[in-house]
């Protein structure tokens, strides 16, 4: 039996109180969630009160507006995180019963989906009270990372969104459905990559220090456009590396398709999160490749 890491003992509820037969409880995902929030919001906050960081000194809009747009990003992060999970990733059942949908409670969030409802989301807020939108779009850029780091160690938590199988040293016996036999000797645990742990890395940490440095080292907030484009395209290939890595959702695995491929040609592929991420990365170079050249004819 090869080495591997076995899984602590973390719950995924911090705490949980019984009030008149009810029973509520605090999970680390919620709470990821929560904490990421007020992250975003003071680094919103910190980079409007900074004049010098905008083009002719003029942030495209007041320290006080970014309280009303997070309540229409979280908006857009529940309803489109939960319809891209339905859409991208869902199974027949939510045709026969519709009501699973706003079962949120239940699990089931996409990134993807959550992506497109914070764009829509912002676009609308951005129309209604007209602020500039590429602006806007490289201020909410620039502060997403820190919740996607605790995102990903919430999910790591959990012990959901593993890994595929390994046999390197620092694979993790996961509990539950991922301890089950993955083509090793009858009885082993089975090894996984800590997939999730890998995308806190990549598309947290250090995809939040180079959106950091480059709003407060490189000016890139002078080039509408940049943030945001480097934020699409870092982020779609990160989560199209570690989609190498990543357990594949059971819907889309089966015998003659072990990787879990949602597109593939006599055996060659990507996963369903590779073709979520391979738009973000073309229109991610896209917004870059604009912002560059038109600071170039600006000088």
């Amino acid at each position: 039996m090869h080495a591997l890491i076995q899984f602590p003992d973390l719950s995924p509820e911090i705490f949980s109180i019984s009030i008149g037969g009810f029973e509520f409880a605090l999970r680390w995902y919620a709470l990821a969630y929560i904490v990421g929030i007020v992250i975003a919001w003071k680094l919103a906050v910190a980079a409007l009160k900074r004049p010098t960081l905008w083009p002719d000194q003029s942030p495209p809009m007041r320290p006080e507006q970014v309280e009303d747009l997070l309540t229409w990003i979280i908006l857009g992060v529940i309803l489109g995180g939960r319809l891209g999970y339905v859409l991208f990733y869902g199974s027949g059942d939510y045709l026969s019963d519709p009501l699973q949908i706003l079962r949120v409670w239940e699990g089931g969030m996409a990134f993807h989906g959550g992506l497109i409802g914070v764009i829509v989301a912002s676009w609308i807020y951005a129309a209604r009270n007209n602020i500039s939108k590429l602006g806007m779009a490289d201020l909410v850029a620039h502060t997403v990372a820190p919740g996607l780091l605790l995102g990903r160690l919430a999910n790591f938590v959990n012990a959901e969104l593993w890994g595929r199988p390994t046999d390197l040293p620092w694979g993790v016996a996961f509990p539950g459905h991922a301890a089950q036999d993955c083509g090793q000797t009858l009885g082993e645990l089975c090894a996984r990559h800590p997939s999730q742990l890998y995308e806190a890395l990549m598309e947290g940490l250090l995809l939040g220090v180079l959106l950091l440095w480059l709003a407060y080292r490189r000016g890139a907030f002078h080039k509408p456009g940049l943030i945001l484009g480097v934020f699409l395209s870092t982020y779609g290939a990160a989560r199209f590396i570690v989609e190498f890595f990543r357990q594949p959702d059971a819907q889309f695995v089966s015998i003659g398709n072990p990787l879990g491929l949602a597109w593939q040609v006599d055996g060659f592929g990507i996963t369903q999160g590779q073709m979520l991420s391979l738009p973000m990365i073309v229109l991610g170079v896209i917004f870059i490749q604009r912002a560059l050249s038109k600071a170039t004819r600006l000088a």
